[in-house]
């Protein structure tokens, strides 16, 4: 198993401000995952917050650019990296990047930067920059920036998010307690801004203040809030208190640097800023107006994702904000009232889910770091880049298991779509059919996962268990450890076919099955192998997202709540085309009493059949589908009341949720998993009528609680058994090459 790495965190300081939140959150989360977290920094507010998460602190003046300082940094940051051996040091900002760069050509340590922001690049300031072995870049723009001033090759740099703790930056927190402390009525309109008041970032805070009075008068009684510390703090205290004392109120607050920034975003009825502070009010579920010093958004509306995206949401590139575009905004807002504020909320707070994940952040950098560390590499072959949430699900599984086992080990996918795939779930993928680089992505491996899903089988085609038995072939052919993780075998019909199953898979080096059916197909054709155990399918270590973030994705998509859900999935098939007529009929049943939901777990294959089922009913029905976020489904799927399922990996879902579920058998596989978890079938696609799917549902909701009982007893036994699949991955990682051979 693997032992602890050390990641060190060079930068400037910990107070507030988008770069240091963003440095602060990435360490909690690497922290959270089992890594040993130094940050070395000239200290600042979040450093408590920090020490608090198990995270080291170190002080060196590194936010100070003249020579004594960067000096006695360079020294402060040479002896803890000589005491620590971090295995990856990680600078923020151009002082801690250059100091550590003059130390990385000595010490030799593995180093990588992010650029949170874009710097001057002309003149001496130029040599005062080092971005390190690789890059991590806060947006696509500054990507550009990179290479376009330093010429940093594409290759060299990740563009990551800034990832939001959606837990902390909830709806759910309450801004009572502050504005009872800062002394803003309950009932009050109030105006939040949080930012670095330095003169290169105040601009908004600056405008705020100037239009204050007219708010004012629009708005009677209304507060501004403005968070913040920084070189022009005191000059704005200054320009506040004029203002308060021609309002006879308190009409602006500047409380001053702090960390409780989710209870000062929670206080606002509205927010302005940008970059991080914007996304954490977005976070929760404020209306956003989006202003600084390198231009204007302005309200944030979902037609200005797309920009606000590229460019991290600091307006880079846009026209500067002016006074009368910021009041006029804001009055907007304000008269618009609660009604359209929890609208455009809700739909922000779905853009941070589906985009800016606290775990997203912290892939994106491990993915870097695994560029630097020295790495062995495992190419897994399975049903990857077919937008299926089936096999991605499995995919993101196995990668997750992987880096929990061994971070040092790189995975690297056979994909139809790599791209997809790297986008998706952070996994390096190669064309699948690109014999080239499927041949060298294999060559350069240590070992070979085959697997998971029912990939050995011949009911799709015979071209496919060639497929799946020649990339086998290739790695035994080149000496590389082989496991089949967690598959599901058959059904193989055909003699030959099973006569090749058996010479091949006969001579991998470790074999689990996700059910007791494959060990059983398995030992029919021939195979006794010593290592061939049953564990169960890897997607049992998944968990969906929580029921809160599922029914606001649902809402967002406008599928009402106020009934129970029953979750359809079907998936094209020759045998159910003469029965989509039975399927519609027993959907229209159903919605008398729940809300009929066809999830799509592959696009397109998924989405015609699912028409085509909607096209014949005549109660209404809705669609929901999530690609590439599998964990997103599962956790819809947890809100239902049942589930009738076709697809393999709903029913597992549905498992894992422990939402009671009936199975219409096109494959073996799906009875042998309806029969493992106790869950009852419909029959086939070919046999199906109305009378038999209603029969079966009405059995199952009444007896839905020990439907639950029993799911909760078996899925409980199934993640633990799935864990074992890395056990045995463990083992076959200790194998050297020359062991193998």
């Amino acid at each position: 198993m693997k032992q602890t790495r050390t990641i060190l965190m060079a930068t400037m300081g910990l107070e507030i401000g988008g770069a240091e939140t963003h440095i602060v959150e990435l360490s909690k989360e690497l922290r959270r995952r089992g890594y040993d977290i130094i940050v070395v920094s000239n200290g600042g507010v979040y450093e408590q917050e920090l020490t608090q998460a198990g995270v080291r602190c170190f002080h060196a003046p590194m936010h100070r650019r003249s020579p004594i300082p960067m000096l006695k940094s360079l020294f402060a940051l040479r002896r803890i990296i000589k005491a620590e051996r971090p295995d990856v040091v990680h600078a923020h900002a151009r002082i801690p990047g250059f100091l550590c760069g003059i130390l990385h050509r000595f010490l030799r340590f593995p180093f990588v930067t992010t650029a949170h922001w874009v710097f001057d690049a002309g003149g001496a300031l130029r040599f005062l920059t080092n971005w390190g072995q690789r890059t991590i870049a806060v947006s696509d723009d500054i990507k550009d920036y990179l290479w376009d001033n330093y010429q940093i090759p594409g290759e060299h740099v990740t563009v990551t998010i800034n990832g939001i703790d959606t837990e902390k930056f909830s709806p759910e927190v309450s801004g009572a307690s502050l504005r009872a402390e800062l002394g803003i009525p309950a009932d009050a309109l109030c105006v939040c801004c949080v930012s670095r008041l330095d003169d290169s970032r105040a601009l908004a805070a600056r405008q705020l203040i100037q239009i204050a009075p007219e708010l004012a008068k629009r708005h009677p009684g209304v507060h501004v809030l403005i968070a913040g510390g920084g070189d022009v703090y005191d000059e704005l205290a200054v320009q506040a208190e004029a203002v308060n004392r021609a309002a006879g109120y308190d009409l602006l607050c500047l409380p001053g640097a702090r960390t409780d920034i989710n209870e000062i975003v929670a206080a606002g009825n509205v927010f302005v800023g940008v970059s991080r502070a914007a996304l954490e009010a977005m976070a929760a579920a404020k209306p956003v107006i989006i202003a600084g010093n390198e231009g204007y958004h302005g309200i944030f509306t979902p037609d200005k994702l797309e920009e606000a995206m590229l460019g991290n949401f600091c307006c880079r590139g846009l026209p500067m904000c002016t006074p009368d575009a910021l009041l006029t905004d804001v009055d907007t807002f304000l008269s618009a009232g609660p009604e359209t504020w929890q609208a455009q909320g809700a739909y922000n707070r779905q853009v941070i889910f589906d985009h800016y994940s606290v775990a997203r952040m912290a892939e994106d950098a491990l993915s870097v770091y695994r560029q630097v560390w020295k790495q062995r590499t495992a190419v897994i072959s399975g049903y990857y880049g077919y937008h299926n949430l089936g096999d991605d699900a499995i995919l993101l599984s196995i990668r997750r298991r992987l880096a929990a086992l061994r971070d040092d080990v790189a995975l690297v996918a056979l994909s139809n779509s790599p791209e997809s795939t790297w986008s998706e779930y952070g996994v390096k993928a190669v064309k699948r059919f690109n014999l080239f680089q499927v041949r060298r992505a294999i060559r350069r491996a240590d070992l070979l996962i085959s697997g998971g899903g029912s990939l050995l089988q011949d009911r799709t085609s015979t071209r496919s268990i060639w497929y799946y038995l020649s990339v086998i072939r290739m790695a035994l052919h080149y000496h590389k450890p082989v496991m089949l993780y967690a598959n599901g075998i058959g059904p193989v019909t055909k003699p030959a076919n099973r006569k090749r199953v058996q010479a091949v898979v006969s001579r991998a080096d470790l074999i689990t099955l996700r059910d007791g059916d494959s060990l059983a197909e398995l030992e029919a054709m021939g195979v006794r192998h010593p290592q061939m155990t049953v564990t169960a399918d890897p997607v049992f270590t998944l968990n969906g997202i929580s029921p809160e973030t599922a029914k606001a994705g649902l809402q967002a998509a406008g599928i009402p709540l106020d009934k129970p859900i029953l979750a359809v999935s079907m998936r094209q098939s020759a045998h159910i085309t003469g029965r989509l007529d039975a399927l519609a009929a027993f959907c229209d049943r159903a919605a008398e009493t729940h809300t009929v939901l066809f999830i799509i777990m592959q696009t397109p294959d998924d989405s015609s059949v699912t028409e085509d089922i909607r096209a014949r009913m005549t109660a209404p029905a809705y669609t929901y589908a999530s690609p590439g976020e599998p964990e997103t489904m599962m956790g819809v799927i947890g809100l239902c009341d049942g589930v009738f399922s076709m697809r393999l990996h709903t029913i597992i879902f549905a498992a894992k949720q422990r939402v009671p579920v009936m199975g219409l058998v096109y494959d073996p596989k799906v009875q042998s998993y309806l029969d493992l978890l106790g869950m009852p079938s419909c029959g086939t696609p070919e046999n199906f009528s109305a009378e038999t799917g209603q029969a079966v549902w009405e059995a199952l909701l009444q007896d839905r609680a020990a439907h639950v009982r029993h799911l909760d007893e078996i899925a409980a036994r199934l993640e633990q058994v799935a864990g074992e699949n890395e056990q045995g991955l463990a083992q076959l990682l200790g194998l050297t090459e020359q062991e193998h051979t």
